[in-house]
C-alpha cells in the first residue's frame, strides 16, 4: 500500500510547490492536504508564537494523524515550536519544512544566504538554522534578506512579479556559498534566482520530500 503523507499548510501558496516535488520525487505517496490559512494571517499579527496558536497548530496535526498519516510534513516555516510539540505528541515522523534544506546548504560551505518573503518566519528559521549548525559541529553563519511585497503579489496571483522581486535581491548574496529560498512558496522563484547568481540555490520542497521518504521508509 502507498504511504499517506499529510501536508499541513498555513497558506495556500505553499501547496503547489510541495505537490510538484512529490510528483517528481515520490509519486507513489498518497498526499493529503490540510489547510488552515487563518494560521498564517494570525501569525503575522503576533510578535511571538503564542501558546494558543501552538495549541491550534497541534490540534490540526493531530487531526491529520487520525486520518491515517504515516508521516506529517509541515509546509510553513513560521511555526517551529508548534511543530516540535506536535512531533513529541505523535508516533509518526513529523518534519519541519526546512531542516533538510539546511543540511544541504551547510554541505556547500559556512556562509549561507537566505531570501525570505514572510517576516514572522525569519526569527524561528534563524534559531533552527543555528541549532542545526551547532548539532552538526559547524560554525555556519546565516544572512537573511526579507523581500518586501513579494508574498502579497503571489497571494494576489502575480507569480511573475513575486519571482522578479525575489531574484532582484539575489545578487546581494552572490558571494555566499549557497542561497536558500526560505519558504515552500518561494521555490517558485528558483529558476529566476539561478539566472541572477552563480551560486547554488536550494529550495525546501524537494529536500523535504526526500527526507520524509527516508524517514517513513525507515519506520516501516
Amino acid at each position: 500500500m502507498s504511504k499517506r503523507i499529510v501536508l499541513l499548510h498555513a497558506t495556500p501558496v505553499a501547496m503547489a510547490p510541495i505537490q510538484a516535488a512529490f510528483a517528481a520525487l515520490w509519486p507513489e505517496a498518497e498526499t493529503v492536504n490540510l489547510l488552515d490559512d487563518a494560521l498564517s494571517l494570525d501569525r503575522a499579527r503576533e510578535a511571538t508564537l503564542s501558546e494558543a496558536m501552538i495549541e491550534r497548530f497541534v490540534a490540526l496535526g493531530q487531526h491529520g494523524f487520525r486520518s491515517g498519516a504515516d508521516g506529517i510534513l509541515v509546509t510553513c516555516s513560521a511555526f517551529g515550536p508548534a511543530i516540535e510539540r506536535l512531533a513529541e505528541a505523535l508516533p509518526v515522523p513529523v518534519l519541519k519544512p526546512n531542516e533538510a534544506m539546511f543540511e544541504a546548504a551547510i554541505a556547500q560551505g559556512q556562509r549561507i544566504g537566505m531570501l525570505a518573503t514572510f517576516a514572522p518566519s525569519i526569527g524561528t528559521m534563524t534559531e533552527e538554522f543555528e541549532e542545526f549548525s551547532a548539532r552538526s559541529g559547524g560554525t555556519a553563519q546565516l544572512t537573511t534578506l526579507l523581500v518586501e511585497q513579494a508574498i502579497d503579489r503571489l497571494k494576489g496571483g502575480d507569480a511573475e512579479t513575486h519571482n522578479r522581486l525575489v531574484a532582484g535581491r539575489a545578487p546581494e548574496l552572490a558571494g555566499y556559498d549557497a542561497i536558500m529560498l526560505a519558504h515552500f512558496s518561494t521555490s517558485r522563484a528558483a529558476a529566476a534566482v539561478r539566472q541572477a547568481v552563480d551560486v547554488p540555490v536550494l529550495t525546501a520542497p524537494e529536500a523535504a520530500v526526500q527526507r520524509m521518504r527516508a524517514l517513513v521508509e525507515a519506520a516501516a
